[in-house]
């Protein structure tokens, strides 16, 4: 796989920081949701990424996890995946996305590394709910991952998808093992992508990413 800069900010940063991640977070910690009863093998997602500080709840107590993922929350999610720098950022001029967000940073980090993008009319639509293609185009960029020749998926919707670069970044997903559709033959790359879903999503992306660390000691 090709070795490049975002692919480095990705892999190398996330397995730099992995000892600090050890030592910040509790050992085996409890997530505090209370709505995670029925979410099945998302749970360890979740927990995992929840207690290495990438995700959060909706609440302190809810994880809101069949509620539709925003375009905010993907953003603040994948730049602390990315641990990106989201203090020093160029203001990317989105009208609907105050300096006084929570995601402000995320947001501006992200479209300064050409992860994300706004809309024509000079927003970025911050609470609009996120689709299954978009989020494999925004993985594919967000961790930099080698893009497939193949236009053609075991998906028959996406096979039906006129551009083509929508299909190679699916099939992309699906070769890393990021994405098994939402059943065998079906990828709903129009369906909104839950909460959950997004937890597994990004954390198969880290996964497919990063190597493994062997950690003997903490001083």
């Amino acid at each position: 796989m090709k070795a490049s800069y975002y692919k480095f900010a990705a892999a190398a940063a996330l397995s730099a920081v992995a000892i600090a991640y050890v030592a910040e977070a509790p050992a085996n910690a409890a997530v505090p949701f209370k709505d995670l009863h029925n979410v099945g093998d998302h749970y360890t997602a979740i927990d995992e990424l929840y207690n290495l500080r990438i995700i959060e709840g909706r609440t302190s107590t809810s994880f809101a996890p069949y509620k539709p993922a925003t375009r905010e929350e993907l953003a603040l999610f994948i730049a602390n995946a990315l641990k990106l720098d989201t203090k020093n950022v160029k203001d990317p001029g989105f009208k609907d996305v105050p300096k006084d967000s929570k995601y402000y940073g995320a947001i501006a980090a992200l479209n300064e590394k050409g992860i994300i993008k706004g809309y024509n009319d000079n927003t970025f639509k911050p609470e609009e709910i996120v689709k299954r293609a978009q989020v494999a185009k925004i993985l594919v960029l967000a961790f930099d991952l080698e893009i497939t020749d193949s236009v053609t998926t075991k998906f028959k919707d996406v096979n039906a998808i006129k551009d083509l670069d929508t299909r190679r970044y699916i099939q992309t997903l699906v070769q890393y093992g990021i994405t098994q559709g939402t059943s065998t033959a079906v990828f709903s790359p129009n369906a909104p992508v839950k909460r959950a879903q997004l937890a597994t999503f990004l954390k198969r992306a880290i996964d497919a990413t990063t190597t493994d660390l062997e950690i003997i000691s903490i001083e």
